[in-house]
């Protein structure tokens, strides 16, 4: 198997395998890593001898890859090592090889070719001559990385570059600090509407490719005839050197030859004084004095960084092409054909992935293995998925059904199809909607940790020219034959499911068991329903769902696109009713209570109160597959654990309270249990368990007359679930983004926001109605923004896909520019066919009458905004958001048409030429069909678990948390470590650790090392997130910091502008982030252009978070500051009066950012009064030196940069810390008093160190200067030591999400023992139990992440995202202590999910 896993890459495997072995030694936790590593010394295969540091760890074969990778080897292959004239086995350790120690010399040994081989090694070579650049990524669609041009690039313009081949790896990337690049560009001033293109990628102007040779391609004579097969000749390659001369060469398994043929005659005799070499490029270097030098020159080129040379594990679409749509070479290596594999054998995907999942996992060792091998299948897999799904749509594949409704395509291995559409799921879209559900649903089950066993089949949808396919990999026989069936009916095929039929026997057993285990993880409830011939059939999920056995022996489940419970929002009329199967006497009984019901004028249980009347809910949907997501139900279930625990805790209080039923041990506290299990709706009676049923409110399902409770309760669970949507997680999604200065900044970051507080996209329409309900809508309107552009593009893209079907392939280009014209253009109209367009058809050679017939040319703008308009009317029930064309968009909502450009390309595929466009134009076509470069196919895929990095990079967030930095910055390096192992960093979660891992090295005083892994999570993000996503921006961002702090002011620069042109393509300027980096731009900048960036930093931050606000408040101070710097000390004054306002009201009066403003104030003050006097009495004569007296030094810039961008921020208020405090002394006499036993650290350890430390050093303003104040960094680095969480003075963020310091209790044990009840929270579910004497606490996964819901952080992680928030002090009980031991936050697979948003301040600091 690890041979087959080693093979499975392709001629790229080698150079997959090698990088995450190579540069990891140094990684922290990783002792059998430091331990075993040790040199050795390779010679041999006509390679110079060198030194190579290998890990005890590693297999031979391991370490094959690792040299075929070094400069000393490439690009040489099929080799194999020796030791002491002994072959070595390729899957041996290397700590079990007898004789090799430190400096042992390894011998390279060349092995005979066979006929693939010769094909790996020659696709090896090409690969080395093709030299790649940035166009070469654009053309090929992938999204490339710019920060090594931009920083070897010596242009004053930011985001201009001039294409040069990058020359240096990012480790050894310097740029000369001394360097003024002097004032921005102009495109890039505050204020400005200009948004050029053409700078945000390298220009065209790249290098001429070194010419290798005029022509390398195979022999006329190949392939070898008979005779000469027998002789061992594999191939005739045909070579024209650059000095014009020809030769042939054959291939042999020795390697490669000198033949005596010709063109016209055929000789395949080795010439004379021909040498057989084992590389071909040996051969070459013999013949060619030219090849010789060039290829000298291309070996010793520095060596560049894995993260930009390494293929990315899937494609990221890059929206932008080269500027010049054709080559600027020729192929010369084309024609040597071994790109092309004929008759090489379709891959058994299934069998490949489940191979590598049922990988030995017991070490780590053995789990990075399997992780890595099921990363690489999967990553294949997707690029099959799209290679077929542009074979199978341009018509090269003929489907093998016959049905023109529902074709079905089988092609390398893959099964696609488009799925039937059904009418009672909606059609066209509940089709694409049930295969996005089927897509989720196999992801929900592949995710599940801990069951061993059931599998899922490989699967990707994607969509391209307007089709949406499903794939999958191939079932390994489970259809039988007829003859397997009849014997053995059981062993074989449907096992599980409403058409299994009766059976029973141990493999069935063993299937209902693994998927009861499935269901626990899930969340989903056993269930009983009726089948269609009324046999009543328990189910553990939907009743499409399928369980079969494979003729491999495994089990598999299908069809679990409706896994997750509905939406009752989107299902009106569906009810017990109508599913259930009831007898006379039940059904008199729901007679008489609907009787009653209407009587009453009573809503269902579950809707809130006039809850229909003021959100329009329940309502229909234009497909019928609307489900929750799995992040809502998580959210949910806390929140009714908090509901169960407030229920319990107030029972308790009106039966004598918490304590006489504490130290009674009588039947109260069980009592109390069990009505707030049944008033919060729990499946269970004396457990906190939340289930959900995934099949109620399906019309075509029944359930027995025994479900009828069942059901009700679920119907109402539902309801409540649904409406939580509405009446919590959207005010929760509104607020946060009221407060954060890293708001989403386009659609994808939106989607994001969304999906982690699980609210579908179908709720934009609510988002709007929320945000225009609000009285903050001024200050939301960014989010405003967003969400009418998500709904924009979203429509126009399903109007979109109708569309493009309709169009032939000669067409594409021009009916993709004239549906965007249409689009942007108001009032487009197509142009008629006249006398112009007769002659341009003439030029091309084409009749002139052929576009007059085509339907797609007839379309106008009027008729194309109409479609729309009626779509998201139809989706999102907005009415006139959209407004009569595209201007209306710009002119109400701030709207650029050049954002919505990106989106759609994104969306749909499509790939612009890179110049500037002027959309704005109403003359003339702003798009044509030139600019159409290509269309690419659309994925989405399954991602797999890299289980060890994630557990390590939480764990380096909980410590973090508790501001732990050292051991948070060890687990971060691990983390980085296991993902390089696993990835090669080429992930999005790896890109947020090295961005965490930064942020930390900074805050301990490692600038240095801050400045190299930010440069690595710049490139990451770039190839793996995409160039200009939000992600990379902020990434840049912080770049600049780092290399402000190391004195590269012009790096800096360079990069917090390229930060903020890609902020103003994607978004504009009127976002906060835009705030944020005008802040930076104005501390770094010198001149006039820093007075610019400060002040509309400031209009900003005050327009979205008003005078009153931390943002604010440092931008008063900074303008203060730099107006000090010119002299203007009256204006420094009423700046700094702003900020000291307040800071004393966020802070209060005692804080020390208040008490420094203070100082600067009073400064600020006597200066002016000095100045003012001595221009009375002298003159100006001293205005000069009493303004480099106030001038801040690079310390204090520094240190409000880091303030700024929340690399740091500032603690919590004082009297905050004084409430906790009195809080904690209070607490700690309650459980004197009932007997617990009192910590010494219970008080003492987080209070004694008081709010003076915590704000020593905080402000950075220039009285700090003036007194010797250091750096964050230095600052950081004196208080590494344990303290507690809340004087820590670090706040990190991971793909823009903030991460705050979570409140950690330190009555962990101590309120535990001694009390009166048992809590078990196991996935979601809290059990308690009367026990009279102890109290126990566990989870699923062996932790609680949260501790009392007085000093409770609620933390919630997407993607390698926490967004934490402290609890409103309003929420803190000082009395009783049962929240304690019941209010646990339920676990979900190890992580606590964020349910109800609690208050903050704009600064993240909980109100007092």
């Amino acid at each position: 198997m690890k041979d087959k896993v080693r093979r499975g890459g392709g001629r790229n495997q080698a150079k997959t395998d090698v990088i995450g072995l190579t540069g990891r030694k140094d990684a922290a936790g990783m002792k059998q890593d430091e331990d075993t590593s040790f040199p050795v010394k390779i010679q041999g295969a006509g390679v110079e001898p060198f030194e190579l540091q290998v890990h005890g760890f590693w297999l031979v074969q391991d370490t094959v890859m690792t040299l075929l990778s070094r400069d000393e080897v490439c690009p040489r292959s099929n080799l194999s090592l020796a030791l002491a004239g002994t072959n070595l086995d390729p899957l041996a350790e290397l700590q079990s090889l007898k004789g090799l120690k430190p400096g042992a010399v390894l011998r390279l040994v060349e092995e005979p070719y066979s006929a693939r081989s010769v094909q790996l090694h020659l696709a090896r070579v090409l690969e080395l001559l093709r030299v790649s650049g940035p166009q070469d990524a654009l053309r090929e669609g992938r999204s490339p990385s710019i920060l090594e041009t931009l920083t070897h690039t010596q242009t004053p313009d930011s985001g201009i570059t001039n294409g040069k081949s990058l020359k240096r790896s990012l480790s050894n990337t310097k740029t000369e600090t001394t360097n003024q690049d002097g004032a921005p560009p102009e495109y890039l001033l505050p204020g400005s509407s200009d948004r050029p293109l053409m700078a945000l990628l390298p220009q065209s102007s790249q290098p001429e490719v070194p010419g290798f040779l005029k022509d390398l391609s195979l022999s006329c004579w190949n392939p070898p005839p008979g005779h000469r097969k027998l002789q061992g000749d594999f191939l005739y390659i045909t070579v024209v050197t650059m000095e014009g001369r020809r030769f042939d060469i054959t291939s042999c398994p020795k390697g490669f030859f000198l033949n005596r043929s010709t063109e016209d005659v055929f000789d395949p005799r080795p010439a004379q004084s021909s040498p057989v070499c084992h590389c071909f490029t040996d051969v070459l270097c013999h013949i060619s004095p030219a090849f010789k030098q060039t290829f000298t020159t291309l070996k010793n080129r520095p060596q560049l960084s894995p993260v930009e040379v390494m293929p990315t594990p899937y494609h990221t679409l890059s929206w932008l092409g080269p500027p010049c749509a054709s080559r600027t070479h020729k192929n010369t290596f084309s024609r040597l054909g071994v790109d092309e594999q004929p008759g090489s054998q379709a891959p058994d995907w299934n069998e490949e992935l489940q191979t590598a999942r049922d990988l030995p996992h017991g070490n780590l060792e053995e789990r990075l293995q399997r992780d890595r091998a099921v990363l690489q299948i999967n990553s294949a897999f997707v690029r099959a998925v799209m290679q077929g799904a542009e074979t199978v749509i341009d018509g090269f594949v003929e489907p093998v059904n016959g049905n023109p409704v529902d074709p079905a395509f089988l092609w390398g291995g893959l099964f696609m199809s488009q799925g039937a559409a059904s009418a009672m799921f909606g059609g066209e879209r509940g089709r694409r909607a049930a295969q996005r559900l089927e897509l989720k649903g196999v992801q929900a089950y592949s995710n599940i940790e801990g069951i061993e066993g059931l599998h899922t089949l490989p699967t990707a949808i994607v969509d391209y020219r307007g089709v949406r396919l499903s794939a999958q990999g191939l079932a390994p026989g489970l259809e039988g034959s007829e003859q397997d069936q009849a014997t053995a009916p059981a062993s074989r095929g449907l096992l599980y499911g409403v058409n299994a039929g009766p059976q029973e026997s141990p493999q069935r057993r063993q299937l209902l068991q693994l998927l009861a285990q499935a269901a626990k993880s899930l969340c989903l409830q056993r269930h009983v329903v009726v089948s269609p011939n009324s046999r009543q059939v328990p189910l553990f999920t939907s009743v499409d769902a399928q369980g079969l056995l494979g003729a491999d022996g495994r089990f598999y489940i299908l069809d679990v696109f409706r896994t997750f419970p509905a939406d009752a929002n989107f299902c009106p009329d569906v009810g017990t009713e109508g599913q259930s199967v009831i007898g006379e006497e039940e059904s008199n009984k729901s007679c008489e209570e609907e009787e009653d019901e209407k009587k009453k004028g009573c809503v269902k249980e579950g809707w809130p109160e006039n809850y229909h009347s003021e959100s329009g809910l329940p309502k229909s949907f234009v497909h019928g597959l609307c489900r929750l997501k799995p992040e809502l139900l998580q959210a949910f279930i806390q929140h009714k654990h908090c509901q169960f625990t407030q229920r319990v805790r107030e029972m308790l209080d009106e039966n004598g309270g918490f304590e006489e039923c504490a130290t009674a041990g009588d039947a109260r506290a069980t009592q109390a249990v069990r009505a707030a299990c049944k008033e919060v709706g729990s499946v269970s009676d004396i457990i906190f368990e939340m289930r959900f049923n995934s099949n109620v409110f399906s019309p075509e399902v029944s359930f027995p007359p025994g479900e009828s409770q069942s059901t009700k309760l679920q119907e109402r669970l539902l309801r409540e679930a649904a409406s939580f949507i509405i009446t919590h997680q959207i005010p929760a999604f509104v607020e946060y983004c009221l407060q954060s200065n890293e708001a989403p900044m386009d659609g994808a970051s939106l989607k994001q926001t969304l999906h982690q507080r699980g609210i579908n996209l179908r709720y934009l329409g609510h988002v709007i109605n929320t945000i225009s309900q609000s009285e903050h809508k001024e200050r939301l309107r960014h989010i405003m923004r967003l969400v009418i552009s998500e709904i924009f593009i979203r429509s126009t893209r399903r109007v979109f896909s109708s569309f493009i079907q309709g169009v032939d392939t000669p067409s594409l280009s021009a009916a993709v520019s004239h549906f965007l014209c249409c689009l942007f253009v108001p009032h487009f109209m197509p142009a008629p066919v006249g006398e112009e367009t007769k002659k341009k058809s003439r030029r091309r050679g084409r009749a002139a009458g052929a576009s007059e017939s085509t339907p797609w040319s007839t379309l106008t703008g009027a008729e194309l905004w109409n479609l729309v308009c009626q779509d998201a009317v139809e989706t999102y029930n907005i009415s006139d958001c959209l407004g009569s064309g595209p201007n209306h968009l710009v002119e109400h909502y701030g709207l650029q048409k050049l954002s919505l450009l990106r989106e759609f390309c994104l969306k749909t595929g499509v790939q612009l030429r890179l110049k500037d466009y002027c959309l704005d134009n109403q003359n003339k076509a702003p798009i044509g069909p030139d600019d159409i470069l290509n269309i690419f196919p659309v994925v989405k895929h399954i991602n797999t678990p890299t289980v060890d990095a994630s557990k390590a990079h939480r764990a380096a967030q909980t410590f973090l948390q508790k501001g732990l930095l050292d051991q948070a910055h060890e687990h971060l390096k691990e983390a980085a470590y296991l993902y390089g192992r696993v990835c090669d960093d080429l992930n999005p979660e790896a890109c947020y650790c090295h961005s965490m891992l930064a942020k930390v090295a900074f805050l301990q005083g490692k600038a240095a090392e801050a400045r190299s892994v930010q440069l690595k999570a710049v490139v990451i993000s770039e190839r793996v997130l995409g160039f200009d996503h939000p992600n990379t921006i902020q990434q840049y961002a912080l770049l600049g910091v780092y290399a402000f702090a190391g004195g590269e002011t012009a790096l800096a620069q360079k990069c917090v502008l390229r930060a903020r042109l890609l902020t103003l393509t994607v978004h504009g300027e009127d976002h906060p982030y835009i705030a944020t980096l005008d802040s930076c731009l104005g501390l770094m900048l010198t001149g006039d252009q820093t007075g610019q960036y400060l002040k509309n930093a400031l209009r900003l931050n005050t327009s979205f978070f008003g005078a009153i606000n931390l943002h604010t408040a440092l931008n008063q101070h900074m303008l203060a500051q730099w107006m000090c710097s010119k002299g203007d000390y009256r204006s420094a004054m009423t700046h700094e009066k702003e900020a000291l306002t307040a800071f004393t009201t966020l802070f209060g009066e005692d804080h020390a950012q208040t008490r420094c403003s203070k100082e600067f104030l009073c400064t600020i003050t006597k200066q002016a009064v000095k100045v003012e006097r001595s221009l009375r009495q002298a003159g100006a004569d001293c205005t000069e030196q009493t303004v480099e007296c106030l001038s801040p030094t690079n310390d204090t810039v520094l240190e409000q940069m880091v303030l700024v961008t929340g690399i740091r921020r500032l603690t919590q208020s004082d009297r905050f810390q004084e409430y906790r405090q009195k809080h904690k002394e209070l607490k700690a006499a309650v459980a004197k008093e009932l007997g617990f036993k009192v910590t010494t650290e219970l008080v003492a350890s987080e209070a004694a160190d008081g709010g003076e430390k915590n704000s020593d050093g905080e402000t950075g303003y220039g009285k700090e200067a003036e007194d010797g104040g250091s750096s964050t960094v230095q600052k950081a680095s004196e208080s590494q030591q344990e303290q507690p969480v809340e004087e820590t003075i670090v706040e990190s963020t991971a793909n823009g999400h903030v991460v705050e310091p979570a409140e950690q209790n330190h009555l962990e044990d101590s309120d535990r023992a001694g009390s009166g009840a048992e809590v078990s929270i196991v996935n979601g579910e809290s059990e308690v139990r009367a026990t009279g004497e102890e109290t126990k606490s566990s989870t699923a996964n062996g932790e609680v992440k949260s501790d009392a819901a007085a000093n409770e952080m609620k933390s919630d992680e997407v993607n390698g995202d926490i967004n934490g928030t402290p609890t409103s002090p309003s929420v803190l009980k000082s009395k009783g202590t049962w929240a304690d031991i019941v209010s646990k936050a339920p676990v979900a697979n190890g992580t606590a999910v964020n349910g109800v948003a609690d208050k903050v301040t704009a600064n993240g600091v909980a109100e007092g």
